[in-house]
């Protein structure tokens, strides 16, 4: 079965602005925050609830989930290519944030994260090895801020 290029990017972050990072299991070495592909018959939200939940273990309905209503479109990287149906190169990545109180420790799905780490926004930006995941990063103070 393959994959949807349709996906969500949750930025987990907490309102001083330190922001969690995972370790990918399949790239030992890149960082990024919680990411995802929409499953048939989901809403993004309902995909990124679910991917909070699977790659953390937090329930996103007892925190602040926003939908930012932005949308990047990137090409796929080629050595994920193989997850989606012949011909698929590109993929639409939907922005979400989860505001926490504080920084917490979550637990890891193993299959797919080695580690975690809570960083300064501009410290975790930096990190990331996805470009867009680095630009809604930087957008925090701006966007998922509430006044």
């Amino acid at each position: 079965m393959f994959k949807i290029p349709v996906s969500v990017l949750v930025v987990i972050h907490s309102t001083d602005l330190q922001v969690l990072l995972l370790e990918r299991a399949d790239a030992p070495g890149l960082w990024q925050s919680v990411t995802g592909s929409q499953e048939a018959g989901e809403t993004l939200r309902e995909t990124a609830m679910r991917e909070v939940h699977e790659e953390t273990g937090l329930d996103a309905t007892a925190f602040t989930l926003t939908d930012w209503r932005m949308r990047n479109q990137f090409e796929i990287f080629p050595r994920w290519r193989h997850r989606y149906a012949p011909g698929v190169t590109h993929n639409s990545e939907h922005v979400f944030s989860l505001l926490l109180p504080t920084p917490r420790s979550v637990t890891l799905a193993e299959r797919e994260h080695l580690n975690q780490a809570w960083l300064p926004y501009e410290q975790a930006a930096a990190k990331c090895f996805s470009w867009s995941n680095a630009a809604a990063i930087r957008r925090l103070p701006v966007i998922a801020i509430p006044a």
